[in-house]
């Protein structure tokens, strides 16, 4: 009877599978890892000891409602078509010829409105070289 024990092969252990895995996560962490900047440098901008100037800003308002009715100014329009909308911008814009200033305009429209009118309000401005556009909308308190 032999009591010696067996010596089996030599244990070896294969790294190549442990290499993967420390690689992957070291992607993973690289990718996903996100660098903040922050700047060093603090800035104080000037004092001036003028008034701030009180220039009414010149500006159009074109509603539109549920029906897709077009009003410029509270004022309703006859019909909803461009050359319409467009005819009655350039009345308004007659009207404030002394201010040579680019007007602002802002289009209020209904949670209703068919998508085309507030497209149509939009083209008519664009046409007319009005491109300062503001979308009016209502703060929901939740």
């Amino acid at each position: 009877m032999n009591f010696s024990p067996k010596r089996n092969k030599e244990l070896d252990l294969n790294l190549t599978p442990l290499i993967d895995v420390v690689f992957l996560l070291l992607i993973f962490f690289m990718v996903s890892t996100t660098f903040n900047r922050k700047s060093e440098i603090s800035i104080e901008l000037p004092e001036a000891s003028g008034k701030e100037a009180q220039h009414e800003p010149v500006v159009i308002e074109i509603s539109i409602d549920s029906q897709g009715r077009y009003f410029i100014n509270q004022r309703k329009l006859k019909d909803n078509t461009i050359e319409t909308l467009k005819q009655g911008i350039r009345e308004l814009r007659a009207q404030q010829a002394d201010d040579k200033r680019m007007p602002k305009l802002i289009i209020s429209a209904d949670r209703n409105t068919p998508y085309q009118t507030v497209v149509r309000a939009m083209d008519a401005a664009r046409q007319l070289g009005l491109v300062h556009l503001i979308f009016s909308t209502r703060l929901s308190h939740h």
